[in-house]
């Protein structure tokens, strides 16, 4: 039953991810990354790791996904951002990122085939996990946090360059209006001799 229930969760896992990277929505590509990182959890879960699927759900599915929502609000791609998303959907794009993935799949497969069914018979509670994190794996750990501010970064560049081009392309509309009232402003004839000949 556990296989089966492996399986399925790995199936899902992989169909969502697929949906994910072929959407040309952002926002339907990212309800679809959320399937994804849910059935991943599944799958930490039944190999007997129930710390990692909770901190699945918790920090990918839910806070980071959070992040991703207030990006593409951020942003407000619209219609232009599908279009764009549509091009780079294209086969020519895809088709050396494609190959190498499936160079790495064959690797992994072939690694996982000679490995053996269970490394290691010790369970670990969070705190285990917490000193291993901040202890030899402290590297990896300060890695993944400057690639994630890199991100935020980047981010708020994007968004600040967006909402810039707003800005700019407000400004000559504005300017107009205020031309226009000061123009009236100065000849205030022309409306008084505008309504004389009127009546």
């Amino acid at each position: 039953m556990n296989e089966f229930l492996f399986y399925t969760a790995g199936g899902i896992a992989l169909l969502a991810t697929g949906l994910a990277l072929t959407r040309s929505n952002a926002a339907h590509g990212l309800i679809y990354l959320i399937g994804s990182l849910l059935a991943v959890a599944v799958l930490f879960f039944l190999m007997g790791a129930p710390f990692a699927a909770a901190l699945e759900i918790l920090i990918y599915a839910g806070a980071i996904m959070v992040l991703f929502v207030f990006v593409i609000m951020m942003l407000n791609l619209g219609e232009s951002g599908e279009q764009q998303e549509r091009q780079w959907l294209r086969p020519r794009f895809w088709l050396i990122p494609g190959v190498m993935a499936g160079i790495l799949l064959a690797e992994m497969v072939a690694v996982l085939s000679q490995a053996p069914g269970t490394t290691s018979g010790v369970s670990l509670d969070p705190k285990a996990v917490g000193l291993t994190l901040f202890g030899p794996y402290i590297l990896a750990v300060e890695i993944a946090s400057m690639l994630l501010m890199a991100g935020l970064v980047g981010a708020y560049h994007l968004g600040r360059r967006f909402i810039a081009r707003e800005d700019v392309a407000t400004e000559p509309t504005t300017g107009m209006e205020t031309e226009t009232t000061a123009q009236a402003g100065a000849n205030p004839t022309s409306h008084q001799d505008t309504a004389g000949r009127d009546h």
